[in-house]
Parts: structure tokens; sequence; C-alpha cells
């Protein structure tokens, strides 16, 4: 049999899963990565897999689309899932992880693979080899996203996410703090609560804190779900405490009552030294931050070890380009996975390598392996192929964008579809079932 080879450009998260399942189906991949010589304002670690932002995965529970497409993932193999369900520390019903076991434990599976070659250098412009998976990231290189705005068009190629603090444990105040996760979900948030009259002196101190200069940045170039948290408090007196400073389901042991608005602290590391600050992703100078998060009662002498910087993330308008295997239509044997396909979180950029490479694979094989919009990966790579969408945005996933929960199999179910959680729970089933069977499939072949 001629030996199958693969390349792969770009060792996060997307490019790490592509990789990996291509060579578990004895493809040779060729994996580019510029880090450790190289690497964008954003990244810290030399490590594959390395997370710039948050260390949560989101929502585990499967009312949520979230936690189905990472149950679908870990049914289905992804080396992602894996290393995150080995480093996982606690964060309620949510999946967070240690920063650096998890990259570390990727960087160790992938290079210790006998069929991957890393190949540690930057590429600056798309090459000829076919396959290739492009995976370079929201955060590729200048001269890589130069070349893909040239073939692609460089208009709206582009968006601005934004980074959350993170501080010491050590450095809360326990008296001014207490530890639970909303609604009694276990103990894995420390929580920062704020009176009517301290939250509004933060708002506004927020509201006029001094930004660091990014250049081109708007906020209608920020993708929605990582609002920097002065832009929001500029938005309205209570935008906050409707985000990420919502009160609800948490009860203050000192009142017994909740709170007025409260920040809630996840654990960023297993150790459970270090707390991300959530949902306060930001662009103001470190000065500033210091000065303003401070007077948040329970971190007026925090230590951070890391301030929330602003960084650029690069899209492509997919619909345009890309197929439902997130192939090139124009280009056969390139393919693109990732954040820069219009996917936007950790998981979906997962799936997204994931999907391309055993769709890739598939076609390198012989094999059959084919998800439709009934699954959580299937509904992603649908939503960045349809070419009926004019105005594409980056996209989270979520219930809306999978197959229909019709009335038919409602009635079935014996259920309302106006129950929505129940409504999600029966369309999750309805996917891992067709998981399931594709596994039980690929196990007796």
């Amino acid at each position: 049999m001629e030996c199958m080879k693969a390349s792969v450009i770009g060792a996060g998260l997307a490019g790490s899963e592509a990789a990996w399942q291509l060579a578990e189906k004895g493809v040779e991949v060729t994996l580019y990565e510029m880090k450790p010589g190289k690497r964008t304002p954003a990244h810290a670690s030399p490590l594959f897999g390395e997370l710039v932002c948050s260390n949560s995965l989101r929502s585990g529970r499967l009312e949520n689309a979230a936690g189905l497409l990472k149950e679908e993932l870990r049914r289905l193999g992804s080396l992602i899932l894996e290393a995150a369900d080995r480093t996982r520390v606690e964060a309620g019903g949510a999946l967070a992880v240690d920063r650096e076991g998890f990259a570390g434990f990727i960087t160790e599976k992938i290079r210790n693979h006998p069929r991957i070659t890393v190949v540690e250098r930057e590429v600056v412009s798309i090459p000829e080899e076919r396959p290739l998976i492009v995976a370079a990231g929201p955060l590729a290189s200048d001269s890589l996203t130069a070349d893909i705005a040239r073939r692609f068009g460089g208009e709206g190629l582009h968006f601005f996410d934004a980074v959350a603090p993170i501080v010491t444990r050590e450095s809360v105040d326990p008296e001014r703090s207490f530890v639970a996760s909303r609604y009694g979900h276990g103990d894995g948030y420390i929580n920062c609560p704020l009176d009517e009259k301290e939250y509004r002196a933060f708002r506004e101190a927020l509201s006029m804190a001094e930004e660091a200069e990014v250049h081109g940045f708007e906020d209608r170039f920020v993708f929605e779900g990582c609002m920097p948290i002065e832009v929001m408090a500029r938005r309205g007196e209570d935008t906050m405490r409707f985000g990420p400073m919502k009160p609800v389901g948490l009860v203050d042991p000192r009142t017994g009552e909740e709170p007025y608005a409260v920040v809630q602290l996840r654990m960023d590391d297993a150790a459970g030294n270090l707390y991300n600050v959530v949902g306060f992703q930001t662009h103001l100078k470190f000065g500033e931050q210091k000065r303003v998060f401070s007077m948040i009662p329970a971190l007026h002498d925090a230590e951070f070890v890391r301030y929330g910087v602003m960084h650029r993330n690069t899209f492509l308008d997919s619909p345009r380009f890309l197929d439902g295997d997130y192939m090139v239509r124009e280009d056969d044997g390139l393919y693109f996975a990732g954040q820069i396909t219009g996917v936007e979180g950790y998981i979906e950029s997962t799936a997204s390598g994931f999907y391309a490479a055993r769709r890739l694979a598939a076609k390198l094989t012989g094999e059959s392996f084919l998800l439709d919009d009934r699954t959580a990966v299937g509904a992603l790579a649908r939503y960045v192929s349809d070419s009926r969408i004019t105005h594409f945005q980056p996209m989270n996933i979520n219930y809306g964008i999978l197959r229909e929960y019709t009335r038919e199999e409602a009635r079935a179910d014996g259920i309302k579809r106006s129950n929505k959680a129940l409504r999600n729970l029966k369309i999750a089933e309805r996917s891992l079932r067709l998981i399931d069977a594709i596994k039980k499939g690929e196990s007796e072949t």
C-alpha cells in the first residue's frame, strides 16, 4: 500500500487534534509549528495546545450544547478531551483544566507518536503540498495571515479577543469572599461579593479607566463571547450584573442572601494556587487593571500574576470558501481548521480539527466517516460551510444549529417541545446514539 501522507500547520488545539487523528488512522503526518522559535504576543508557553484565554472548556452538562460537543468528542477518541479529563480541576459544572498540565500532556503525546514528525519553523505562506490542513489559529503569524488574506480576501478577516487576569489564591481576602458554585453545584469558585455602593463605584471607575492602545481596535470588532469588561461596563448600569457579575444562584454565607453583584474566580492550576477572574477579559493598561480591580473588596491586596491583554483573532468568510469537510472548494486537498474557520471556542476548534482530519483520513483510506447536523460536530461543519449565510460571524456551538427536534419526535417521547432543557437532552440523546453506532461500526470492521 502506498504510504499515506499529510501535513498540518499549527500545533494548537485544532492542529494537535488533527495531527493525532490522522496519525491514529495510519497517515504519516508532518506537523509545522513556529514555537518555540517564534511566538505571538498572546503566547507564553512553548507547549502545544496552549490555552491563551480562559482555562475553562465550559459546561459539561448535556442540556448545554458545549457539554454535548465534549461528550461526542470524548466518545470519538479526541486527544484534547483526553488531555482535559486527565488534567481537570474543580470548577463546578464546567470542565476546567490545569493549564500547564493540559498543554504538557498534549505535547508529550504528539511528540512521541511514531507517525508524527514535528518541524519547528514558521510557515510564511500556504505551501503547495497536499493534502494540507491549515490550523494556524486566530493568532497566525503576520506573514501567513497576509497570505491567507491575499488568497481569500482581506476584508473582514479579523476581530479582536481579550484575555482575563489571573491572581494568586493566597492574595484573595478570605474574610470578604466565599467558596461556592451556583445553585450548590460543588465548591468550584471563589466568590467576591459587592454591595450596591461598591458595585456602582467599581463600574464608574471601570468605565473611565484608561485602555491600552490596540491598533485597529473598535468595539464592533469584538467577539461578543469575549467582550472586554470595560466595554461591558460602558453599555449600561446593570450590564455586568446580568453578565459575568450576576449573583443569581449564589448565597453569601455571611448574610444568607444573594449579593448585589459578585466576581467569580476559577481555579487555573491543579495545585489551586492560581485563579482566573471569570469574564474579566480586558485591554486596560496594566496599572489601571491593578487600580480598578483592587476596588473589588476581596481583591484589595490581590497579586496579579498575569494581567489581561487584547489580541487579534483572524477568521475566514468560510461559507464562501469551505465545504462541509472544512476543505476549500476550489483547492482539492487544502483544509482549514480551528477558530480561523469561524468556530468560536476551545472545544469548537478541537471539533473542527477532529472532523477535518477524520474526513481527510476517510478519503485517504477509503473508510466511511460522516457526521450530519444531528450531531454537534456535524452541525458546526455545516454552519461554517452554509453558503446561504451572507453576514458570517464566529459562533460557539449551540442547539440552534443542530437539526430540529420535531413535533413528531416530541410526541413519540411524550414531552412538550416548550420544555427547553428536556428538549435539549433529547437532542443530545439522539446525537449520542448516532455516535455510539458509528463507534460500534468502526470496532466491527
